[in-house]
């Protein structure tokens, strides 16, 4: 939290450019002496300066250097009510007086699962891992465990955590993705095993033919489908209806489950993003905003899915738990966060998302930059190309563009804006129209200091 001191000696990102040392350059050369490249989240690298928080309290974050910026990243979507949020911070406070982790259940994870459970119709049960990792990992296995299948089937581009399985065709490039119409398999991670790759199938984003197509091949063979309806690395492209439709359709008349990943978008509605779609997968993964800015995932979905989990006469046909798992501080976190979060909360931020976007094209337009800005309800995305991409090959970031990416990152560092490290930003409850104003004067600037780097004209 910010006390009056603290507040005192902030200064602004243009004062810090002129002055020198740099304390966050300070404590970066000490993490390189322990930690593998400096840093344990490899997302906080871009290309630029590595910058290190000294606090923050609602849409603002003051660095080791006392440079304060409006936080548009709130760490990578997960702080849905910014920073140093008062009510989860007495309820924490409070629960941290009983106790913080036990070998036994608690009562403070049933109140969050009834949140939840009320939320979305197709929440019938729900099981709290650590992460969204654990939670789309937890989901793949359970549809494993349910249908008695190996095979999993995921979209080119997408990223759903640090799983093996989850992790094929992430980030593909042109010299090893294949041809469209039938996407290769490609692991993420040196010294993956070949039967990973063997094992998960990769479907074209948006292409509800192709896709089923692909599918028909293996129909017996597929245990999930696994699709986030806001994919975040394909470009944050909205999925299109009739690709959801269309996977929900062949996953009904196949035996195979559905799942949603909606770590990242459960935000964009008051149930996730399915709540305004016409399409119930079986499964779906959370994470990020339901811990109330506390380490959390889940899974949740159809009670006769999630009774894999159950220990039965012929024992447990998915054992899974995790020390920390459904903790009572984050139960309480999320609890008090999503309590807060309701359902005239989700559509205040979401119409401050479209205005942000709306804005943000009027930005660009004044440059003679190629760029433009995708997305949906409270999260948005820079592409550094003169239309919106509509698949992660159409999304993929030439060399060039890389550069240029990290050097507009950079620049609204200095402008007093944080982003996604990917080009990306998630609005906060705290923000309002003064914010998005702001946002929008550091990209003007932000894209006329890097505009040579596009060689435009030359």
């Amino acid at each position: 939290m910010l006390n009056s001191n603290d507040h005192h000696d902030t200064r602004t990102a243009a004062d810090h450019a002129v002055s020198t040392p740099s304390e966050s350059a300070r404590l970066f050369e000490r993490a390189r002496r322990v930690l593998p490249g400096g840093v344990s989240r490899n997302t906080l690298l871009y290309g630029g300066p590595v910058h290190y928080a000294r606090h923050g309290e609602g849409c603002r974050v003051t660095d080791a250097d006392g440079v304060e910026r409006l936080d548009f990243s709130n760490n990578v979507a997960a702080n849905i009510h910014g920073h140093a949020c008062q009510p989860v911070i007495r309820a924490v406070r409070e629960q941290l007086r009983h106790g913080s982790a036990f070998s036994m259940a608690t009562e403070a994870e049933i109140k969050l699962a009834e949140l939840l459970c009320d939320r979305a119709c197709g929440f019938e049960r729900i099981h709290f891992v650590n992460s969204g990792t654990e939670a789309v990992m937890a989901g793949l296995k359970a549809a494993r465990a349910f249908t008695g299948r190996t095979m999993i089937a995921k979209v080119e581009g997408s990223y759903h955590g640090s799983y093996d399985f989850a992790e094929v065709s992430q980030a593909p490039t042109p010299n090893n993705w294949g041809d469209a119409a039938c996407p290769r398999s490609v692991p993420l991670a040196r010294g993956t095993p070949a039967g990973v790759a063997d094992e998960t199938l990769v479907l074209p984003f948006n292409d509800a033919e192709t896709s089923t197509t692909i599918l028909d091949e293996f129909n017996n063979k597929i245990a999930c489908i696994l699709v986030d309806p806001l994919p975040h690395r394909i470009g944050m492209i909205p999925a299109a209806a009739q690709f959801l439709q269309a996977l929900r359709n062949w996953a009904s008349a196949n035996g195979a489950i559905l799942m949603f990943d909606e770590v990242m978008t459960f935000r964009n509605g008051f149930g996730g993003m399915q709540s305004d779609l016409d399409v119930v997968p079986d499964l779906t993964a959370l994470g990020k905003i339901i811990g109330g800015s506390f380490p959390v995932g889940a899974l949740t979905g159809r009670a006769e899915v999630m009774e894999v989990f159950v220990r039965g006469d012929a024992g447990m046909r998915l054992p899974m738990t995790g020390t920390f798992s459904a903790n009572p501080v984050t139960m309480t976190a999320g609890f008090v966060a999503l309590s807060l979060f309701d359902e005239a909360s989700v559509r205040r931020l979401n119409d401050l998302g479209d205005l942000a976007r709306a804005n943000l094209a009027g930005t660009i337009a004044l440059t003679d930059v190629p760029a433009c800005v995708t997305g949906a309800g409270s999260l948005l995305r820079f592409h550094f190309k003169p239309a919106e991409p509509r698949s992660y090959r159409e999304a993929y970031a030439a060399t060039a563009e890389k550069q240029a990416l990290g050097a507009f990152i950079g620049a609204m560092y200095d402008h007093g804006i944080m982003l996604i490290h990917t080009g990306s930003a998630a609005l906060s409850t705290p923000m309002d129209g003064q914010s998005v104003d702001r946002l929008c004067e550091a990209t003007l600037a932000s894209l006329k200091s890097i505009r040579p780097l596009l060689k435009i004209g030359a």
